[in-house]
């Protein structure tokens, strides 16, 4: 319920036409700085490479990012982020900023910082299973 509901809250934060997966991807690729193809950011997110690549022509419309072929192997491709979608992720960030300041203000931020390793450790347990 937790995951629903600060989804929900997030996405309407969210600037007019980007969904919430628009954004994790984008501040995935803004965090590694680097390219990468659509199978590694399917298994970075958990999803089919099916929905990933539906996400990447999305983000790839709106201007957000920059897919290119492998010259190495013609069946892969790299995808990285363009500066709109840098720009776009930077807007997209300021937008949820208040709203997640809000709730750890309303929680406390020694209790957020609290939970936060215990999250991270329940996230890489959850990834190994």
């Amino acid at each position: 319920m937790v995951d629903q509901l600060a989804r929900t809250l997030l996405s309407k934060a969210l600037p007019r036409g980007m969904e919430l997966s628009h954004f994790a991807v984008l501040n995935h690729l803004a965090h590694l700085n680097e390219e990468r193809t659509p199978a590694q950011l399917a298994r970075a997110f958990h999803v089919t490479r099916g929905a990933m690549s539906n996400t990447i022509s999305k983000l790839e419309w709106a201007g957000h990012v920059h897919v290119r072929p492998d010259w190495d192997d013609a069946r892969r491709k790299f995808v990285a982020i363009s500066p709109a979608g840098r720009a776009a992720r930077d807007a997209a960030f300021a937008a949820i900023s208040p709203a997640m300041s809000r709730t750890a203000r309303a929680l406390g931020t020694e209790r957020v910082r609290a939970v936060l390793p215990v999250l991270r450790e329940l996230r890489m347990w959850l990834e190994e299973d």
